[in-house]
């Protein structure tokens, strides 16, 4: 969440485009920015938890994949956040059918009011999502920051003992999606889609302790965990 968050003061500060695919070291839950800690009961008090910057429903981050997109303020797709939701889920779209996967985007869903929203996004539907069959497999969610966009999602590669409840790729479509080839072949599809020219790269030193810093001041600190 920290790298995630200095990537989007970069592209607000430095114009810098940024696409990031990450997984996580242990089981972790993120819960949206809005969400209570106090929906959360006895289920998850021995799983890891951090607040994300970013709204929705939480997530289970485990057999998964987690993207993120930063988008500078000077590019159109800043100033239209449907259209760059759209964009990146039709492009998710079709690197799985690379897989021989075939997905679509949600189009009509049935809305619930707010307090009876599921704890879990991905019992939540919402118009853009990814569906395989009827089973949500990505949804994602933004922040801004003046005028720049931070995207970032979670792609279910398949069913994790802590949330059983979810349906991943695997059980769906019957295949096993590698998650580094996931990433490369969606690298190649957003650079071509959103007319990028991206280069592999890991973090600087400086890009490392500004994260850092972001973490510690932030994500690591109870207050911000229990701020609702």
């Amino acid at each position: 969440m920290a790298v995630d968050e200095m990537l989007l003061e970069a592209a607000e500060s430095r114009g810098q485009w940024s696409l990031r695919f990450y997984q996580w070291s242990e089981p972790t839950l993120s819960l949206g920015y809005f969400q209570s800690i106090r929906e959360l009961g006895d289920r998850w008090q021995h799983t890891a938890l951090v607040r994300r910057s970013s709204g929705g429903g939480a997530i289970v981050h485990d057999a998964e994949l987690t993207y993120s997109l930063a988008v500078p303020p000077n590019s159109p797709l800043a100033r239209q956040p449907l259209r760059l939701y759209e964009a990146v889920h039709l492009g998710i779209v079709a690197c799985l059918e690379e897989f021989g996967i075939d997905a679509t985007l949600c189009q009509s869903p049935v809305a619930a009011p707010r307090k009876n929203q599921p704890l879990l996004c991905f019992q939540r539907r919402s118009s853009g999502d990814i569906l395989v069959g009827e089973a949500k497999i990505c949804g994602s969610a933004q922040r801004r920051r003046r005028g720049a966009v931070l995207q970032h999602g979670s792609i279910v590669l398949r069913t994790s003992p802590l949330a059983p409840e979810i349906t991943g790729l695997e059980e769906i479509a019957k295949v096993q999606v590698d998650p580094l080839e996931l990433a490369d072949a969606l690298t190649a599809e957003l650079s071509s889609r959103l007319h990028l020219d991206l280069k592999n790269s890991r973090l600087s030193v400086d890009e490392a302790d500004r994260a850092e810093l972001i973490a510690s001041q932030t994500y690591r600190k109870v207050a911000w965990l229990q701020r609702r």
